[in-house]
């Protein structure tokens, strides 16, 4: 009998560096939807006391590396990282969507300009600063985009379209390539 392997989204597609441009997976850790009933303090409460970190406002993140909170949404939110704690479940709805996405870094000096080319968002640094983040359209993708640091944003796709979304990161990258 065949023994079954796990494997990511981009396994096989990624790292890939073209020009000034550098796309690679990165796992998530576990990714946790949260819709709070009601208004959301008490579950943006429960957030902060068990994980660090408040429910983000809408197109913004909280918390850092291993433990980011995401805005997903109106009325739903993304725990990526750690596993959410029990009492999150008293104040809102707990939903894991582990292996239903892809996430990718595109990080470097062209990152946006790469993305430029896919999103109908004005992704540059002066609008789009570290911890906002934008449900969007990668092309004809659903698609998160959060921005991490200079240089570096996070894009999440359902895992469906994971070669999809690389093979349109390569195009977008080596078109920015073509130009320096």
């Amino acid at each position: 009998m065949g023994e079954l392997k796990a494997i990511t989204a981009c396994a096989g597609l990624l790292p890939l560096t073209l020009g000034a441009a550098t796309l690679e997976e990165f796992d998530a850790g576990r990714m946790t939807s949260l819709s709070p009933f009601g208004d959301g303090k008490a579950l943006s409460d429960a957030l902060e006391k068990a994980h660090g970190m408040a429910l983000p406002k809408p197109n913004r993140a909280t918390g850092k590396e291993g433990g980011r909170c995401i805005w997903f949404g109106r009325g739903e939110v993304l725990l990526m990282g750690p596993a959410p704690h029990k009492s999150l479940g008293k104040h809102g709805a707990v939903v894991d969507l582990s292996d239903g996405w892809a996430c990718v870094e595109l990080s470097g000096a062209a990152a946006v300009d790469v993305m430029a080319r896919l999103v109908p968002v004005d992704l540059r640094d002066k609008v789009f600063k570290r911890g906002h983040s934008v449900r969007t359209q990668v092309l004809h993708m659903s698609a998160s985009i959060t921005r991490v640091g200079v240089d570096r944003l996070q894009i999440l796709v359902f895992r469906s379209m994971a070669a999809t979304l690389v093979h349109d990161l390569k195009q977008a990258m080596a078109a920015v390539a073509s130009r320096g």
